[in-house]
């Protein structure tokens, strides 16, 4: 179309309440971050430990688009509204490994014992967990009936979501935990040897 300088365009009715939607859909998930960062830096009593789950997350977003790619569905509201609610599902597993490889370190196990052994324990209740939700949203996505079509993207965008977030959540934080139990160890030893040297030169 050939518009004139002096005419503006401006998009309303139902493309207008869906941008609404999604700038307070945005908010939203920001809030929900900050929350769940402050409930995991309570819990742990650290600011660094929750960085360490929450690596998780953005990963389960891949995930949520690639899903919603292979099913053919579009990135909308109903969508959007299934991977909010995966901030919260997808840093579950990552407490639960998290905090029994700090039990173990506390009971005196060496970190790459403690990751292990973690990770073999918990393998089953994350897998387990992850499961069941997953093949919750099964009916959901393959149902066809009534008003299927609005809540189909939510359970795709669960189950992509969850699906990819769990693999990466049993592989990559472990790694990350002992990359960052490793800084740790090596402040540690530095701090040791600072207070040696003061102890020898008094």
């Amino acid at each position: 179309m050939d518009i004139p300088n002096n005419v503006n365009i401006e998009f309303g009715g139902s493309v207008e309440d869906m941008q609404d939607s999604f700038k307070n859909l945005f908010m939203l998930m920001i809030l929900i971050i900050l929350l769940v960062y402050i409930v995991m830096a309570s819990q742990f009593e650290s600011l660094s430990e929750p960085f360490i789950i929450m690596f998780s997350i953005p990963f389960a977003f891949t995930g949520v688009f690639a899903a919603l790619y292979l099913f053919h569905t579009t990135i909308n509201v109903i969508s959007m509204i299934g991977a909010i609610m995966l901030i919260g599902i997808v840093v579950k597993n990552g407490i639960v490994l998290v905090d029994y490889i700090n039990l173990l370190v506390d009971k005196g196990y060496s970190l790459k014992k403690a990751v292990i052994a973690g990770g073999r324990s918990r393998l089953r209740p994350v897998l387990m967990t992850s499961i069941t939700t997953i093949l919750a949203m099964l009916p959901m996505i393959l149902l066809k009936g009534s008003g299927s079509e609005m809540w189909r993207p939510m359970g795709v965008a669960v189950f992509g979501g969850l699906t990819f977030s769990t693999v990466v959540t049993l592989v990559l934080i472990p790694t990350i935990y002992t990359i960052f139990g490793l800084g740790k160890i090596k402040r540690k030893r530095k701090a040791i040897e600072k207070t040696q040297k003061n102890l020898s030169i008094q």
